[in-house]
C-alpha cells in the first residue's frame, strides 16, 4: 500500500445539532478553547504526516479554507505592534498543510461527501476525518490506523466501545480480535437496536480506505432522504476484500454534543498553566453557588 498522504474531511453539514450558534458560522469554526474545532481535526492529520487537506465543503464555509491561508493585513497588525510570537503562530496554521476544497453541492450523506472527493484522491489510498469528532492523544487518532492499514494492506475503520444504550446511535463492527485492539471485521450495521447489535464497538470518525470504495459507493442505493451511507459500501468491501478495525486510545470529544464540547473547552483550558488555577477557582466557586 502507498503511503496515505491525502486526507478528506468532510465540513458541508448544516450542524443543526449546534444550533443557533451555528446560524451563519460554520460548527467546525467554533472555538475549542483558543482555536477553531477544524484545526484541532488538521493538526492531527498533520501529526501523522498527512500533506494534503481535502475539504468537502458548500457554498457558505469558505471561512473554514481561509484559516488555512495567510491574512496578510493581520499580520501586518501583529508585525507593526511587535506582537512577533501572535504572528508567528498565526503564520504557522496558514503553513501546516496543503488545502484542497470540492463543493457537495447536495448534504446526501457521508457516502456522498466522499465520492465528491473522488477526482482528487484519484488511485491513493486516503484517510477520511470527519470534522466534528475530535481525537487527542500520545499517537495521533488517524495515525493509530495508518499504521494497520500499513501492515495490513487492508482498509481501516477507527472504533471506541460505547454503553449498550448508545449502540442505536453509531455504525457498529463485527469482528474477530487478531491483535490487542485489532479486530478483522466480519460485518458491521448502521445504528442498530440494542438487541440486534453485535458489540459495543462503534465507527467514530476516522477512516483509512483504498480507491477501490468508489467502485463501491457508486453501486450504494440511496437511502432516506437520498443519502449514500458510507457504512454501506464499507460492508461489501469488508465482505469482498477484507477490513481492520483498531480500537482507538486516548480521548475523544464530539464538537456536535454541547456537554462534550464544553467538557473540550475546560479540557484544554486546564492544560494552560496561566489559565488553570484560575478557571479551577471559577468552577469551584460555580459548583457552590449550585
Amino acid at each position: 500500500m502507498k503511503d496515505i498522504r491525502k486526507v478528506v474531511i468532510p465540513v458541508a453539514g448544516w450542524g443543526t445539532r449546534s444550533l443557533p450558534a451555528t446560524k451563519n458560522i460554520p460548527k467546525e469554526m467554533l472555538p475549542i478553547y483558543n482555536k477553531p474545532v477544524i484545526q484541532y481535526v488538521v493538526e492531527e492529520a498533520q501529526r501523522a504526516n498527512i500533506q494534503d487537506v481535502i475539504f468537502v465543503t458548500n457554498r457558505d464555509k469558505s471561512v473554514i479554507e481561509d484559516h488555512f491561508d495567510y491574512n496578510l493585513q493581520l499580520e501586518s497588525v501583529l508585525q507593526r505592534a511587535g506582537k512577533l510570537d501572535k504572528l508567528e503562530e498565526v503564520r504557522r496554521v496558514a503553513e501546516m498543510v496543503n488545502v484542497m476544497s470540492v463543493r457537495q453541492k447536495k448534504q446526501l450523506g457521508l457516502g456522498h461527501a466522499v465520492m465528491c472527493a473522488r477526482d482528487l484522491i484519484r488511485d491513493d489510498p486516503f484517510a477520511i476525518m470527519v470534522g466534528d469528532d475530535l481525537m487527542f492523544g500520545g499517537v495521533p487518532g488517524i495515525g493509530q490506523l495508518i499504521e494497520v492499514a500499513m501492515a495490513e494492506k487492508l482498509p481501516v475503520v477507527g472504533v471506541m466501545e460505547v454503553p449498550w444504550e448508545k449502540v442505536s446511535k453509531y455504525g457498529i463492527i463485527d469482528g474477530e480480535e487478531v491483535a490487542p485492539g485489532v479486530f478483522r471485521v466480519k460485518d458491521m450495521v448502521e445504528k442498530p437496536a440494542r438487541e440486534d447489535a453485535p458489540s459495543r464497538l462503534a465507527i467514530v470518525g476516522r477512516y483509512v480506505l483504498t480507491p477501490d470504495i468508489f467502485d463501491y459507493l457508486d453501486k450504494v442505493k440511496p437511502g432516506k432522504g437520498g443519502e449514500i451511507q458510507l457504512t454501506d459500501a464499507m460492508q461489501s468491501l469488508a465482505h469482498d476484500k477484507g477490513m481492520m478495525a483498531v480500537r482507538m486510545s486516548g480521548m475523544r470529544f464530539d464538537a456536535g454534543d454541547w456537554a462534550e464540547f464544553l467538557t473540550a473547552n475546560i479540557y484544554f483550558a486546564l492544560q494552560d498553566e496561566d489559565l488553570r488555577y484560575e478557571l479551577l477557582g471559577m468552577l469551584k466557586n460555580f459548583v457552590q453557588f449550585n
